[in-house]
């Protein structure tokens, strides 16, 4: 059999070829990476001010799944052998438990790692601090002006039997806020992260009956806020300027026994189905220009000292910097080891 050339047909198979060779171009453009994090603010900032840049750098799409921590969690845990997200959003203690669970990989060495804080790069470097926060006192500025009351400035205020009625606290299982609030007041009353006996025997006698309500997030305060209802709860200063903007009469107070670091971890979650870009989108989550808009419009304080900060965010910066001197880091292995019981008992004795 004789090969005869046919010019049309090897042009029309040439484009065909052609065609296929765009088409797998298109489609390695369009990998979607899947994101566990909080919504609202956060999610907001995120989805409108970095990932865009991210995607055009990579060809890809960024899609956010929201939730809590604990909801995120979850999730990983759940399809663990099939993980259907890439990388996670997780507050630092729920983030250590994940990493304890084999849900997190590596993350790879970059310049953008080597210049976080020391204190946001975790053990063995699976996982990142993308924002730095803490957890101290909020109080209702609207109502403090008009009873005349000077701003909190210890976590013993919330025991002043003038804010009686008045003190709206955080469920401890169910809030990292709650549980930030109650292990601090432990300290002072003599505990630490090991042993909680002192707080869960003073708490009743102390802040306990000041406490109109113990809320599992803290949704509802925006709300009893301007019903009067609140006077004080923990909360930080990342959560009060967004409550500010919407025009609620907040403000933060940092307490002097010092607040409780309160960081956004990031990981690459292990076994994913686009290792190489996951780890991509995660080193460009550090890096100053990511952490820079997140600064400017979500009012997210960068882990990343290289980031620039302007105006109101230089403020922000500066002061948080000043309230990172006598925050207190949290024992986690502890805590994540006894949180359970401590759940039970908080329940049991505290919220019945």
């Amino acid at each position: 059999m004789h090969f005869v050339f046919r010019p049309r047909s090897f042009l029309r198979h040439g484009l065909l070829a052609a065609f296929a060779v765009a088409a797998a171009g298109a489609h390695a453009q369009t990998k979607t990476l899947y994101i566990g994090m909080n919504g609202g603010t956060m999610e907001k900032a995120y989805t409108q001010y970095v990932f865009p840049a991210f995607e055009k750098l990579h060809g890809a799409k960024v899609v956010v799944v929201p939730g809590t921590s604990s909801d995120i969690l979850a999730k990983a845990q759940a399809n663990k052998d099939k993980p259907q997200m890439h990388v996670m959003f997780l507050d630092d203690g729920i983030m250590v438990r994940a990493m304890g669970m084999g849900l997190c990989e590596k993350q790879r060495p970059s310049q953008n790692l080597n210049d976080i804080y020391p204190a946001a790069r975790f053990k063995g470097d699976l996982a990142s601090g993308v924002s730095l926060g803490m957890t101290g006192i909020a109080y209702n500025t609207k109502m403090f002006a008009e009873k005349g009351w000077a701003p909190p400035t210890s976590w013993m205020d919330f025991a002043d039997p003038k804010f009686k009625g008045k003190v709206v606290f955080q469920s401890m299982p169910s809030s990292s806020f709650g549980l930030h609030g109650f292990l601090m007041f432990n300290r002072i009353q003599g505990g630490n992260d090991k042993n909680v006996e002192p707080g869960f025997t003073n708490w009743a006698k102390t802040i306990g009956p000041n406490v109109l309500e113990y809320i599992p997030s803290s949704a509802k305060i925006s709300e009893m806020v301007q019903t009067g209802e609140a006077a004080m709860f923990p909360l930080t200063p990342t959560a009060v300027a967004a409550l500010k903007v919407k025009g609620i009469p907040v403000e933060y107070a940092q307490p002097k026994e010092g607040s409780v670091v309160l960081m956004v971890g990031q990981c690459v979650i292990a076994n994913n189905s686009e290792p190489e870009l996951a780890q991509k989108l995660a080193e460009f989550l550090l890096s100053p220009l990511a952490q820079a808009n997140v600064l400017q419009f979500g009012a997210q304080i960068p882990t990343n000292p290289k980031a620039p900060a302007v105006g109101e965010g230089a403020a922000q910066v500066a002061q948080i910097s000043q309230w990172m001197k006598n925050a207190v880091t949290l024992d986690w292995d502890s805590v994540n080891a006894n949180r359970p019981a401590w759940n039970a008992r908080w329940n049991k004795n505290v919220e019945r």
